[in-house]
């Protein structure tokens, strides 16, 4: 083989071995400090983001104000994105508990419902929503990681699929603000 094959194959089997793998939820559930939806997201929260393409470029930055607040056992998150470009964006989460660690979320871009879960320190939230792109509107599968910090910080990491592959990344660090 020339040295161009071998290349290409070693790169196509790292793919495959590290592209395909899962994280496993398992391994957050003993972990603290604990990540409770209902307390992070409730009160304001300041976030600041980026989202990056498959092959890692930079292609937007934003900043999120956040505010949360809980009633009878529901939730609503209004999130009001500026981005670097002067774009503007609004999104208000309804979040519904289902006793058992688990999650449902709507919102108005969110095709059909969100789903979560907990595990310990983390949390995984599901949606597909509808993403315009250069004046075209792809269909994404959104696959969010969020873990809970010190000092009142979340790490969300979310996985935009399409067809089962990674096509973007978005990075969001949160921070609770005084009431």
């Amino acid at each position: 083989m020339t040295k161009l094959t071998t290349a290409l194959m070693l790169s196509l089997s790292l793919f495959i071995t590290t592209g395909c793998t899962a994280m496993k939820p398992e391994m957050y559930k003993d972990m603290s400090p604990k990540f409770s939806i209902e307390e992070f997201f409730n009160g304001p929260i300041k976030a600041w983001g980026i989202i990056q393409d498959w092959q890692g470029n930079v292609v937007a930055r934003f900043d999120v104000d956040m505010n949360g607040t809980w009633k009878d056992g529901e939730g609503m998150l209004e999130e009001d994105f500026v981005y670097y470009t002067g774009k503007t964006q609004k999104r208000i989460w309804r979040i519904k508990p289902q006793g058992d660690g688990t999650y449902q979320g709507f919102a108005d871009d969110i095709v059909g419902q969100a789903t979560g879960q907990t595990f310990g320190t983390a949390m995984q939230w599901k949606y597909q929503m509808d993403v315009p792109v250069d004046g075209k509107t792809f269909r994404l599968t959104f696959d969010d990681w969020m873990w809970q910090m010190n000092d009142g910080v979340v790490i969300n990491r979310s996985y935009l699929k399409k067809f089962g592959f990674t096509v973007a990344e978005l990075t969001l660090f949160m921070q609770k603000q005084d009431k």
